[in-house]
């Protein structure tokens, strides 16, 4: 198998984005990442945004892009409106990065989320893309007996559901990434590399607890397309981070 690509969740950088997001972009190709996971566009036509990221030689093969679940007679209107943005900027992958389910939660939020979820996906595929979900530690936890996670794949099928594995989250939930990867192999063409202190701080990659060999080891073998770099706090800033990240991983021959 060859390895996935490299890139980077462009809501690590989310400080200089809401300053200047066309300038951020610029940065994270100068520092040579060649891929980027959208994560808002700041007010930015998708015409420009295109032009933008064609311009610095970059490659955004997908986007995550909430459920206004806050406005339960909004959502599905608002998520068409997202939709006809992703296609005029040319998505292919659609993700969900959170779905705010309650805590404690039972098997009927459980399902009520599925259900959701099964509704996101038929308007986000029938326009063409696909569909996937990124984790948070919850989704790793058990409710009825049986993760969260495995509830979902489980009842949605493939060709409507992917999952973006966040190998962090999966972590700090008390399960193995490797292990994880390798039981879903099949419906990951992206995860996210982030990584966690023992305090449950996140940091940069190779500097917590996940066994990255294993870890990227099943990604290589499950034919993970995109492994991509996502970090929220820093302890040198987030431009510096996402160099650090880009040199670990190309210290290792990965990019």
């Amino acid at each position: 198998m060859s390895k996935p690509q490299v890139g980077i969740q462009l809501y690590s950088v989310r400080d200089l984005s809401e300053k200047d997001f066309l300038g951020t972009i610029r940065q994270i190709a100068g520092i040579g990442y060649k891929n980027v996971e959208l994560a808002g566009y700041y007010g930015v036509s998708a015409k420009d945004l295109r032009a933008a990221l064609s311009d610095a030689g970059l490659n955004a093969p997908s986007a995550h892009i909430g459920l206004t679940m806050d406005k339960p007679d909004q959502w599905k209107d608002n998520l068409k409106t997202q939709v006809e943005y992703a296609l005029e900027l040319g998505l292919k992958r659609f993700v969900v990065p959170w779905y705010p389910l309650p805590n404690p939660a039972t098997e009927e939020d459980v399902a009520r989320m599925a259900d959701v979820l099964e509704q996101a996906s038929e308007i986000v595929t029938q326009a063409g893309m696909t569909f996937g979900y990124h984790n948070h530690a919850f989704e790793f936890k058990p409710v009825g007996g049986k993760l969260v996670i495995d509830h979902l794949l489980e009842r949605i099928p493939a060709n409507r559901l992917f999952a973006e594995f966040d190998l962090g989250w999966v972590k700090v939930a008390g399960q193995d990434p490797a292990a994880a990867i390798t039981k879903y192999a099949d419906r990951l063409p992206l995860v996210h590399a982030k990584d966690f202190k023992a305090d449950g701080t996140d940091t940069e990659i190779g500097r917590g607890t996940v066994d990255w060999d294993s870890a990227l080891a099943a990604c290589e073998k499950a034919g993970v397309e995109y492994v991509i770099i996502e970090q929220e706090q820093y302890d040198v800033g987030s431009l510096e981070s996402a160099k650090l990240n880009f040199a670990w991983f190309r210290e290792r021959g990965w990019i």
